[in-house]
């Protein structure tokens, strides 16, 4: 069910923008209601919001139009690219795909040569909108995510950690009984 309201609208778009340093103008709010109202999400559609968020921006459908992010390097551009980004929008359209988990395979992709950030935030917000996922906008994408991100953390990390704390200690113990047994 679609639902938010202006000021949860505003705020979503205002931090998104906010993230990368812009200012928030009409445009960007009416980009994002066209993108939200759709039913389902293309390719097609997103190139249609990049194309009004970040103008000249393109899907890097050919090879050269490769990107680097920080220290990630995306796939470089190709029609692979395009092939790639099809599998999180099916998997998001028939919900197979939570939106923490889409919007890092969005992200990791890089499908454009610029506006992913705000491209995949929208993507997140479409299907935390359409799919009912509690709290929808409301939190805005930051806060939200936050929380999918701990919901991500299985534990594993604590166990390893405490795992290797406790073989570094067995081998100190050891090795220190060797030297006083000398």
């Amino acid at each position: 069910m679609l639902t938010y309201t202006e000021d949860e609208l505003l705020r979503f778009v205002e931090e998104s923008n906010r993230i990368e340093g812009l200012y928030t103008i009409e445009a960007d709010i009416a980009a994002h209601e066209e993108f939200f109202s759709q039913p389902n999400v293309a390719p097609s559609d997103l190139e249609r919001l990049v194309f009004k968020l970040q103008p000249g921006a393109v899907l890097r459908h050919a090879a050269g139009l490769d990107v680097v992010v920080g220290d990630h390097r995306p796939p470089p551009g190709g029609s692979t690219v395009v092939r790639a980004l099809h599998l999180p929008l099916t998997d998001v359209s028939f919900r197979r795909m939570p939106p923490w988990q889409a919007h890092r395979a969005y992200e990791s992709l890089h499908p454009f040569t610029d506006g992913n950030g705000r491209s995949g935030r929208a993507l997140w917000a479409w299907q935390m909108l359409h799919h009912d996922h509690h709290p929808g906008i409301r939190l805005g994408f930051l806060h939200a995510f936050y929380y999918q991100t701990l919901a991500q953390d299985d534990g594993d990390w604590f166990r390893k950690a405490v795992l290797r704390t406790e073989l570094q200690g067995w081998w100190r113990a050891r090795r220190l009984r060797r030297e006083l047994s000398r």
